[in-house]
């Protein structure tokens, strides 16, 4: 039953339904080509796997549909995060300055300080410990700063 108003010489209209609207919005919007660039666009959609996920894959699903991970990925990622920016660091440190080499320790340092926080995070959050992480050691990766600034 389509929904009833009146004009405003109080004549019965027929509006259009929600159906209708609807379909209506989405022709216009094929028209304009507001769905011409979706991904997967003539084929088949992917199937994902969330096998591994068990008894948890609606929720895995639902996660990673609104771009949120569990903690413990959080975690990894800013452990990774924090390791490329102590590999940049080490890359960058063999064409530093003799004055440049203190800026350097103390950038390892606190990077260090915050690589292992965001381990010791990870380790209590991992689900198994097979995504543990093990903390770095300060002294050897010191070791290995001044062995790229070329002090022996």
């Amino acid at each position: 039953m389509s929904p009833e108003r009146r004009d405003a010489e109080g004549r019965r209209e027929v509006g259009p339904t929600w159906e209708s609207l609807v379909e209506r919005q989405i022709r216009e919007a094929m028209e304009a080509g507001a769905f011409d660039q979706l991904p997967h666009q003539g084929e088949r959609l992917p199937i994902e796997d969330d096998s591994a996920a068990g008894d948890r894959a609606m929720a895995h699903r639902m996660l990673r549909g609104a771009g949120i991970a569990p903690p413990w990925i959080e975690a990894d990622k800013e452990v990774r995060r924090l390791l490329a920016e102590r590999d940049r660091l080490l890359e960058r440190s063999t064409r530093t300055s003799p004055l440049s080499r203190s800026r350097d320790r103390a950038a390892l340092t606190r990077i260090l300080a915050d690589v292992n926080e965001a381990i010791q995070r990870l380790n209590s959050e991992a689900p198994t410990i097979r995504q543990h992480r093990r903390p770095l050691d300060l002294d050897t990766e010191m070791r290995e700063l001044e062995r790229r600034h070329g002090v022996r």
